[in-house]
């Protein structure tokens, strides 16, 4: 649980609240630049809007660029959140599945079940991995 003040007209500080401790993290907020901060309605929203990056050290005096994905971005940093936001949105939409009525079942216990069991949470669905 984390609360926010604003320290300055472009800054905020997070003080975790969970620690005995206070962490106190401290970013530069472009509010004060006019530009709009994107907050999803929920965690399903950030799925697939993965980070790009160029390797420009890497690529140094090359012709080519390189560009790495940064998949440890996404909500449960695996690229198996796409697959089981697609499993469970593919089926609801042909309505065979919905909240709080299906309870769903996958005999894995990897990634694909982890990004199963966070799009389940997050859409209100039981899981049985």
């Amino acid at each position: 649980m984390q609360s926010l003040r604003a320290t300055s007209t472009n800054a905020f500080t997070a003080t975790s609240v969970r620690r005995s401790r206070a962490t106190k993290l401290t970013c530069n907020a472009v509010i004060a630049a006019g530009v709009k901060m994107n907050i999803a309605n929920d965690v399903t929203e950030l799925i697939g809007k993965t980070p790009m990056v160029y390797l420009n050290k890497v690529t140094k005096g090359s012709v080519g660029k390189v560009a790495a994905k940064l998949e440890i971005m996404e909500p449960c940093c695996s690229v198996k959140d796409r697959i089981g936001y697609a499993m469970i949105t593919e089926a609801e939409n042909a309505g065979k599945i919905s909240p709080g009525k299906t309870t769903l079942i996958e005999p894995t216990s990897g990634n694909t079940g982890i990004g199963l069991a966070f799009i389940a949470a997050a859409k209100g669905y039981k899981l049985i991995l």
